[in-house]
């Protein structure tokens, strides 16, 4: 079975309130693609998940602080969804400041659901298309993306999805994406 991801490190970025088959099902596709993935979060322990945003779906363990964690040492990022997720990562500058710094290395960042804002707070959709939830299209217009509703747009190192309904198709862009980006370390 041929791994295409055996060398890669993804980050996958979230906080209380990720919409939990946002993480897992993209999680679990990048592992069995050979790829590791580390879950950054603004705080220590476990993060609270979410289900349609409003039911509880359990915990995930945190294994690094964004604080403390190395664009350098990444070769891709996730960024899930659920609506307060991506609201509380916004307001925070040290997770603005690693997507920003992320999407200036030109490696690959996948974004579902309102994940995308989170590209939005970097300024890094203008000029590019974009999908996402429907709700956050008038803000990624405002933003200069051009906003289309298909269930995965690929626009350069970008790949976004709008909704849990098209993680099947999400899972295998990202897997293609992250599979041609640069080896975290490589010249």
């Amino acid at each position: 079975m041929p791994r295409p991801l055996e060398d890669r490190k993804v980050a996958i970025l979230a906080t209380d309130g990720v919409e939990r088959v946002e993480l897992e099902l993209p999680r679990g596709a990048l592992y069995g693609a050979g790829a590791h993935t580390e879950l950054l979060s603004l705080h220590p322990g476990e993060i609270q998940a979410r289900q349609f945003d409003l039911v509880s779906a359990g915990t995930l363990p945190v294994d690094r602080l964004v604080a403390d964690a190395s664009v350098d040492g990444y070769d891709a990022l996730l960024l899930p969804g659920g609506t307060v997720n991506p609201d509380k990562l916004r307001i925070d500058t040290t997770a603005v400041a690693f997507v920003r710094e992320f999407v200036a290395t030109g490696k690959s960042v996948a974004a579902i659901c309102h994940g995308p804002w989170m590209l939005l707070a970097a300024d890094a959709v203008r000029d590019h298309r974009i999908t996402s939830w429907p709700s956050l299209q008038n803000d990624l217009r405002n933003a200069g993306a051009e906003w289309v509703d298909d269930e995965v747009v690929i626009d350069g190192q970008f790949t976004t999805s709008r909704s849990p309904a098209d993680l099947p198709a999400f899972c295998r862009a990202i897997i293609e994406q992250f599979a041609t980006a640069r080896v975290a370390g490589a010249p």
